[in-house]
């Protein structure tokens, strides 16, 4: 039997310690936002990218670039995305970092499911909407379901790498690439700024917490799962 290659896993106390960072700011931005402290930076952020007619700045391939950035962070990219990654670690044997990424997204977008109906928070009115969108505001499905998506794929695939430089790269290009979707929802007008910042800290934490967490029932699942779809040994 090939020996399983070494497995370079981020430290789960560093994990919890800046889940628990993320998670803070979430919470102080969740506080502004129910008390009303803020809805005068909201305003602004939002008409920032507008100009005196409410039509965005910048040209038409801008707003199509735009559209293009928040696409990645939509239903439809983002999960085929996701599926490409859980398949590509299935085949090279990562069952269980496979297993820990598709339990991280599931769980994440029942957290923020479960939060968005809490809040109940309607989108913004005051700019045109530049694509469609439905549901709740707060906290930005997109910024929180890419961050969990994106960073955790960041996080299964730099565990292969015995490289520090690498891992480090591949999770802060899963950051930097979460951000710009964050402030794309911003940009075409359905979303307050608060609602992205509390989505991405939100995902971004969501995505570190279940590295720790969810590390030990993703072995119990991928041990199950090769348990199944092993062949039964010849008889002796």
């Amino acid at each position: 039997m090939t020996p399983r290659p070494p497995e370079f896993r981020i430290n789960p106390r560093h994990a919890v310690v800046s889940a628990a960072l993320c998670w803070l700011g979430f919470a102080i931005v969740a506080w502004a936002v129910h008390t009303g402290h803020a809805q005068t930076l909201d305003d602004t952020g939002l008409l920032f990218w507008r100009n005196d007619t409410l039509a965005p700045k910048g040209s038409t391939a801008l707003l199509e670039a735009v559209r293009d950035v928040t696409a990645l962070g939509g239903v439809v990219l983002r999960n085929l995305f996701a599926i490409g990654a859980v398949v590509a670690l299935v085949f090279m044997a990562r069952r269980r970092e496979a297993a820990l990424f598709a339990l991280t997204i599931v769980s994440g977008w029942l957290v923020n499911s479960a939060i968005k109906a809490l809040v109940a928070r309607p989108r913004p009115q005051i700019v045109p909407h530049l694509t469609e969108a439905g549901g709740n505001s707060f906290p930005s499905g997109h910024s929180f379901n890419s961050a969990v998506v994106y960073i955790a794929m960041a996080l299964a695939f730099a565990a292969l790498s015995p490289r520090a430089s690498v891992r480090h790269t591949l999770i802060g290009v899963a950051a930097l690439l979460t951000l710009v979707i964050a402030w794309s929802r911003v940009w075409l007008g359905v979303h307050w700024p608060s609602d992205v910042t509390a989505g991405w800290l939100g995902g971004a934490g969501w995505a570190l917490l279940a590295s720790a967490l969810l590390h030990r029932p993703a072995q119990v699942t991928a041990s199950a799962i090769e348990t199944l779809t092993e062949p039964d040994s010849p008889a002796g």
